[in-house]
């Protein structure tokens, strides 16, 4: 029994590596006394809540994107002007990690349940449509002041991690997210070299 909770525990610390250790990398490993980060760094902690894909009306859980970060926004399905412009960015951000942009999903929370116009959706081909109104998925995700405000990060695993400003600089997201996939990248590629 001892043995097999051994195991458990052995199995879980290599597979969560990777990420605890480009956290380690990515915040800590420039300069003593300096951040290097853009977005804000939150309470790291498992999104664990489910909604509804509006696609298919299937439950949704953030597990079903395990082993990509995810860019999450939180609007009415609605979307006003600034609705849009956030999934502008994400779109946009994306694009600009070149090979790396399938390692990166994009995904709108929509709090009113409201069906978003067949122009938006087409214009934003891509991005995951959840059906959140009322969801415990949706009340695990702080807000400062409103969760519209902000586009958040989602690490690999599922962690809420980090959440951008209101109106942020698309270029300074690109170059958190670009270097997060770089180190996680390089501790995954070191992590399998050495089972090797």
């Amino acid at each position: 029994m001892k043995k097999n909770r051994r195991t458990l525990i052995l199995l879980f610390v290599v597979l969560c590596a990777p990420i605890i250790a480009s956290y380690t990398l990515y915040f800590f490993g420039v300069r003593p006394g300096t951040t290097v980060n853009y977005g804000e760094l939150l309470q790291v902690k498992p999104l664990a809540g489910t909604a509804l894909n509006q696609a298919d009306q299937t439950i949704f859980r953030m597990r079903q994107l395990r082993g990509k970060w995810v860019m999450a926004m939180v609007d009415s399905g609605k979307c006003d002007e600034q609705c849009q412009k956030k999934l502008y960015y994400m779109r946009q951000v994306r694009l600009t990690q070149h090979k790396e942009k399938d390692r990166v999903e994009r995904l709108w929370l929509i709090d009113d349940g409201e069906v978003p116009a067949p122009e938006i959706v087409k214009d934003f081909e891509g991005v995951l449509l959840i059906n959140a109104k009322d969801s415990d998925l949706l009340s695990e995700i702080p807000a400062a002041v409103s969760h519209r405000d902000h586009i958040y990060l989602i690490d690999p695993i599922g962690n809420l991690m980090m959440r951008f400003p209101k109106n942020p600089d698309p270029a300074q997201m690109a170059k958190d997210i670009k270097r997060l996939l770089k180190v996680s990248q390089l501790e995954h590629a070191m992590g399998t070299d050495q089972k090797h």
